[in-house]
Order: structure tokens, then C-alpha cells, then sequence
């Protein structure tokens, strides 16, 4: 009948640090990007606004004709 002797305290501070773990750990996997993804992206969209500005039309021809 003799059992291990636990501290209380002890069990709860690992529980709400188990807990802590698995909601930083749930986030990493929602939110977190490696520097290689992020450098990815920021050249994916000065990619994107390049080529969109090449195609802009003048802005001195707001209708979008040539001039005569």
C-alpha cells in the first residue's frame, strides 16, 4: 500500500508547462516561417509589383490613348 510520495505543486507547474508547450507549438505551425520562406515571399511580391508596374499605362494619358 505504500506509494510514491507527490509533490502537488510540482505535478501542477508541469501540467500548465506541457500546456504552454503544445499551444506555442500549435502556433509555430500556424504562424511560423523560416527566414527562407520569408525572403521567398518578400522577392515573390517585388516580383509581382515590377511586373506590374511594367505593364502601367502612362499616367499622362488617363484615357488610355495614344497621342496624335
Amino acid at each position: 500500500m505504500a506509494r510514491d510520495v507527490i509533490n502537488l505543486g510540482r505535478v501542477r507547474k508541469q501540467r500548465a508547462r506541457d500546456e504552454k508547450r503544445r499551444t506555442a507549438d500549435a502556433n509555430a505551425a500556424r504562424f511560423g516561417r523560416t527566414k527562407a520562406e520569408r525572403a521567398a515571399e518578400a522577392a515573390r511580391l517585388r516580383a509581382e509589383a515590377a511586373h506590374l508596374d511594367a505593364h502601367r499605362r502612362d499616367p499622362a494619358d488617363p484615357a488610355g490613348e495614344p497621342e496624335a
